[in-house]
C-alpha cells in the first residue's frame, strides 16, 4: 500500500472513531446520542420507521450510509450476511433480524471504537445471532464459500483498493451468492479531479467510482447480473445508488 493510499485510511479511520466516540458519550447524555450527520442524503432517515423502532438509538445515531442496503438485498430465513464497514451495526442488527435463528450476520470494521459500539448495540438489541470481526474490506477476515450475500452501506467509495474490495467480495461469496449494496457512484462524464472538487474522501464523494468503473471491476473480480441503479443525488453529477450483482454457480 503507497503512503498516500496508508494516509487516507488513517484519515478514515480517524473520522468514524470520533463519530463513535460521540455517540457513546452522548448515550450518556440526558437527552440521548446526536445524530453523527444531518445532512438528509445520509444517516438513519434513510430507514423506514418501523426499521428504527426496534433499534438502539445509538446505532440509528451512529448510522452514516447514504442508503439501506437491507431493504434491498432480498434476505431469507438462514441466510449468512456480511456486512462490509459496518460501523455501529444498524444493518447487522437489521439483517439479524431478516435471517433469523437459523441464519448469522456478521460485520467487519477496522476501527476498534465502531466494533465496540457495535457489540454494545448488539447487547441492548438482544441480538444473538450477531458477529463482529476486526478487519478490513481489502481481507475479510472469513473464509472462502461462506456468505449467502455481502451488504455494505456507503462504505466501497472510502477503500483505496477497490480491485481488493471486489476480489474478497467474490471470495467470501458461496457459489450463487449476492450483494445488494449501497454506494455513491458518479456519472460517467465526471474526471476523478471533478469528483475531488464536489466532497472530499472521508465524506464519501472524491473515492467514488464512475458507473462503468463500478461495472467493470464487478465483471474483473468474476460478478454477473449487474445492476447499479441511482436512487437520489448526494451532490452534482454524484449519487447513491443500489448496486446488485451475483457470484456465478458454476465457476469456470
Amino acid at each position: 500500500m503507497s503512503d498516500q493510499s496508508t494516509d487516507l485510511r488513517e484519515t478514515v479511520r480517524q473520522r468514524y472513531a470520533a463519530a463513535a466516540v460521540k455517540v457513546t458519550e452522548g448515550g450518556t447524555a440526558c437527552c440521548g446520542p446526536e445524530p453523527v450527520e444531518v445532512d438528509e442524503n445520509f444517516g438513519s432517515t434513510l430507514y423506514a420507521a418501523d426499521e428504527r423502532d426496534v433499534l438502539p438509538a445509538e446505532a440509528l445515531a451512529a448510522s452514516l450510509g447514504c442508503g439501506n442496503p437491507t431493504a434491498v438485498a432480498d434476505l431469507h430465513e438462514g441466510d449468512r450476511v456480511l456486512d462490509l464497514g459496518s460501523g455501529g451495526g444498524i444493518d447487522v442488527l437489521l439483517s439479524a433480524r431478516r435471517v433469523g435463528p437459523t441464519g448469522r450476520a456478521y460485520g467487519v470494521d477496522m476501527t476498534d471504537e465502531m466494533l465496540e459500539l457495535a457489540l454494545a448495540n448488539a447487547a441492548k438489541a438482544e441480538a444473538t445471532n450477531v458477529e463482529f470481526l476486526k478487519g478490513t474490506i481489502e481481507a475479510i477476515p472469513l473464509p472462502a464459500n461462506t456468505i449467502d450475500v455481502v451488504i455494505s452501506n456507503c462504505v466501497i467509495n472510502l477503500s483505496t483498493d477497490k480491485a481488493g474490495v471486489f476480489a474478497e467480495t467474490f471470495r467470501v461469496l458461496r457459489p450463487g451468492g449476492r450483494i445488494g449494496v449501497s454506494d455513491v457512484v458518479a456519472d460517467d462524464s465526471l474526471a476523478a479531479a471533478q469528483r475531488a472538487e464536489r466532497g472530499d474522501y472521508v465524506g464519501c464523494i472524491a473515492g467514488a467510482l464512475s458507473f462503468t468503473e463500478y461495472r467493470e471491476g464487478l465483471e474483473a473480480a468474476g460478478f454477473t447480473d449487474i445492476e447499479i441503479t441511482p436512487t437520489h443525488p448526494v451532490a452534482d453529477g454524484m449519487h447513491s445508488a443500489i448496486v446488485r450483482a451475483t457470484k456465478p454457480s458454476r465457476q469456470t
